[in-house]
């Protein structure tokens, strides 16, 4: 477990710019920058020290320093962060002259495990740091700011006040039975742990779900057999991914990649082109008599995995003259996310493909997107719009939650735990068992301080597993 009177030391995450930061914290950390730095050292004063730190006897690099003293700094230890533009192994051998010092290196997380140890965060708010870290768009990273913010901590602090107040007024109950005093009837404890439970239940429906903006969004690629669909996510992800064919359904299974797009990443799939008769709200689909079993099972996939997707990218053939296929497919796709994409638009002369695309706009009652796969024209501009689509999606999410409160998957399980025990408190009370029923609130209780750790001591086996997903640095 964690140890707070060692000091510790570990390279944070390089930035771009080649500069590395090395950071140490505890006691021993202002007396360790006085034997390596060249420039006098003054405890308790915060700021920027420039100069130069002995790495080895023979050699000396320009350096920054920034203090941070107790009980003021990120860890409420004394931090030191040194600031170097130098290469990994002049690195590598400050980080050896400074362990030689006595110091250790740090386990991943373990500033963030201090900061929290020492009281200057809570643990929702720890594993937001994690989180903020690691986010790889703007609505992972709004999701983060919205725990680091601390209102999930308040807000469960809140509940578990309440739980612990109808809890002392049932015990105290209990302990003077032979009273003629009552604390609390049973009607009014009843109410009592309902308005906790309802305001449980509010918290977990109200809640945005870290997860479901974690997980990157998935765009279906879609429409007949042979419309292109192969060529145009392989284009879209710059390299083969899937395989192409002038053959009819060549693509059985689901085939999946990560496309980077301008403000976040997405995962693309390419799946069996849909037969006419097929229904995207209902996972049947009416058969020809000659599908194979195969067919039956490539085209459920793809039912089920357009089901899923926040975006769906319908393919046409532009080049085809006849789109009675395509058009009682498009009926069947029930989503407003969609957008048209006429393919394979290098087929057709220009004149002739401004003609084709306003009758297809026309047919369809859409505007479509010409692209080819093959010259690359509309590529760029489809995943522009991609990019667009997604960013208004989340954005309308975000926005729709802006005074909800961000919770992670364990935070998800306390409040379903909690609100389980609260349920089955009140079957007790009714039944007349105030004892069992105090009991299981002090479980509901326990449950709900597991979210900040606040009153009583979490499983150490709990923090070691939030902490040990923070990188090292941190």
């Amino acid at each position: 477990m964690y140890e707070l009177n060692d000091t510790i030391a570990a390279v944070s995450s390089p930035t771009s710019d080649n500069r590395v930061i090395v950071r140490i914290s505890g006691p021993d950390t202002v007396d360790i920058c006085k034997k390596i730095f060249s420039h006098q050292v003054i405890p308790q004063k915060t700021g920027l020290t420039s100069g130069s730190i002995t790495v080895e006897p023979e050699l000396e690099i320009d350096a920054k320093l920034y203090l941070f003293p107790a009980p003021h700094s990120y860890t409420g230890d004394d931090i030191a962060e040194i600031h170097i533009y130098t290469n990994p192994s002049v690195t590598e051998a400050l980080m050896s002259a400074l362990l030689s010092e006595g110091i250790r290196a740090a386990g991943p997380g373990e500033f963030t495990a201090r900061a929290y140890l020492n009281g200057k965060i809570d643990l929702a708010q720890a594993e937001a740091v994690n989180e903020i870290i690691t986010s790889s768009n703007k609505f992972q990273l709004a999701a983060a700011e919205k725990l680091l913010s601390g209102r999930l901590s308040q807000t469960a602090a809140e509940i578990g006040s309440s739980l612990m107040d109808c809890i002392s007024l049932i015990e105290a109950g209990l302990d003077f039975s032979g009273e003629d005093i009552e604390f609390i009837t049973g009607q009014e404890a009843i109410d009592r742990i309902t308005q906790i439970k309802k305001e449980l239940e509010n918290l977990l429906a109200g809640g945005i779900s870290y997860e479901s903006v974690a997980d990157l969004p998935a765009v279906g690629i879609t429409g007949a057999p042979n419309a292109g669909k192969s060529r145009l996510l392989n284009k879209l992800l710059g390299k083969a991914r899937s395989i192409v064919s002038a053959r009819r359904r060549t693509t059985r299974d689901v085939l999946t990649a990560v496309c980077t797009l301008s403000h976040c990443r997405c995962v693309l799939f390419d799946c069996a082109g849909l037969d006419a008769g097929c229904s995207i709200l209902d996972t049947r689909y009416l058969k020809d008599e000659q599908q194979t079993i195969v067919d039956e099972l490539a085209q459920q996939a793809a039912i089920e995995a357009l089901q899923n997707s926040s975006l769906v990218v319908f393919c046409v053939d532009i080049s085809k003259t006849d789109w009675a296929e395509d058009a009682s497919i498009r009926r069947h796709i029930k989503t407003d996310m969609l957008i048209p994409v006429a393919t394979k638009s290098d087929l057709l002369r220009e004149d002739i493909l401004a003609e084709r695309l306003a009758k297809l706009n026309k047919v369809f009652n859409a505007k479509f997107l010409a692209t080819s796969s093959k010259t690359g024209s509309g590529i760029e501009r489809l995943k522009g719009v991609i990019d667009e689509k997604i960013v208004e999606q989340r954005a309308m999410s975000i926005e729709h939650q802006a005074s909800s409160i961000a919770l992670t998957a364990r935070h998800k399980q306390i409040i379903t735990d909690a609100i389980e025990n609260a349920a089955e408190a009140v079957g007790e009370l009714k039944s007349g068992n105030d004892e069992v029923a105090a009991m299981i609130l002090r479980a509901a209780y326990h449950s709900i301080c597991d979210i900040e750790s606040a009153d009583w001591r979490i499983d150490e086996q709990i923090l070691e597993n939030i902490f040990s997903r923070v990188c090292v640095g941190k």
